[in-house]
């Protein structure tokens, strides 16, 4: 699959993760975040490992939690404290900045140097944002701001730990992801049994909710996420997250009823025109260093290839 396919599929995990709130807000129950994350990552994880028929093996037991851990059971809960402490525009602009961290990380372990204008268009897709979604009543507070940052650098991690691991060879993206789920979901379970106590009744809005946060939000998006990250570079993936508080604003405005200023629009044109613009800036930078893919892309678009051409266990 080319690069621009690629990218197109890679993009619909941020857009959906766009949908978190819209979701959250008008069909689940309220004020149960640690239980809306591990009915969010628990199900979806053991669905696609049962569905790959694989389990880790050697190593993978470890690597596979520490990915977890990382990607899922630190930054879920830790992003909804950062929310719940925050308003939801400065929560957003601390997301943000997990590009930043994912430019610093992948160039001390993955080797890829960003060039100074992709790192300037992280940083215009992040005023873009900032745009969007602060207004002149946010507050800040000391540990809200903490666990916004520390979220963002545990993705930023997983993302870059993820990239240098890779997959063990013969496992899909399909495994490893069921694999970071699954994990992350137990990591987080305990958290919400002793925070929030017995899980909540759900009627049938809540099921409909925890169903498409579980199967399309999570499984389908995080599998498409993980795919990309095994063909494209660290720093080309993430800098598709600017999409992810782009599409929550569109969703408000389509759906909620919320209303769009003319700064709100402008700072949605400035992320969207950073985040097509880093994209741009890291092709021609793979492309300078080898190919329309790097070394790393390289391996993983060969990969993937291979898997396509594998006959299908029955």
């Amino acid at each position: 699959m080319n690069r621009p396919a690629t990218l197109a599929l890679t993009a619909l995990a941020p857009v959906s993760w766009g949908s978190t709130y819209a979701v959250a807000t008008e069909l689940l129950p309220p004020d149960r975040p640690l239980f809306t994350a591990a009915m969010r990552a628990l199900p979806a994880g053991l669905l696609l490992t049962a569905l790959s028929r694989t389990l880790p093996s050697g190593s993978w037991w470890w690597k596979s939690a520490v990915l977890g851990t990382l990607n899922i059971g630190a930054f879920f809960p830790l992003l909804f404290l950062s929310a719940y402490r925050l308003p939801g525009g400065v929560a957003a602009v601390l997301g943000s900045a997990g590009p930043l961290f994912v430019v610093g990380l992948a160039a001390v372990l993955l080797g890829e140097r960003a060039e100074l204008r992709t790192v300037l268009a992280a940083i215009a897709a992040a005023f873009g944002v900032g745009m969007v979604v602060l207004t002149a009543q946010a507050r800040l507070d000391a540990l809200g701001i903490a666990a916004g940052v520390v979220s963002s650098a545990s993705m930023a991690a997983g993302t870059v730990m993820t990239k240098r691991w890779g997959r063990p060879a013969g496992v899909g993206p399909l495994a490893a992801t069921g694999w970071q789920l699954t994990a992350g979901g137990l990591a987080i379970a305990p958290l919400a049994a002793l925070a929030e106590g017995a899980p909540p009744a759900l009627d049938g809005r809540a099921l409909l909710g925890y169903g498409y946060m579980m199967l399309v939000n999570t499984g389908i998006a995080y599998w498409l996420w993980f795919r990309g990250m095994g063909q494209l570079s660290a720093t080309s993936v993430t800098l598709l997250g600017p999409l992810s508080p782009l599409t929550a604003a569109a969703i408000g405005w389509a759906v909620l009823g919320q209303d769009l200023t003319p700064v709100q629009l402008a700072g949605m044109a400035l992320a969207f025109g950073a985040t097509v613009a880093g994209q741009i800036f890291a092709a021609r930078a793979s492309a300078r260093a080898g190919g329309s893919f790097s070394s790393a892309e390289k391996n993983g678009r060969n990969f993937s290839m291979d898997l396509m051409n594998r006959p299908v266990r029955r």
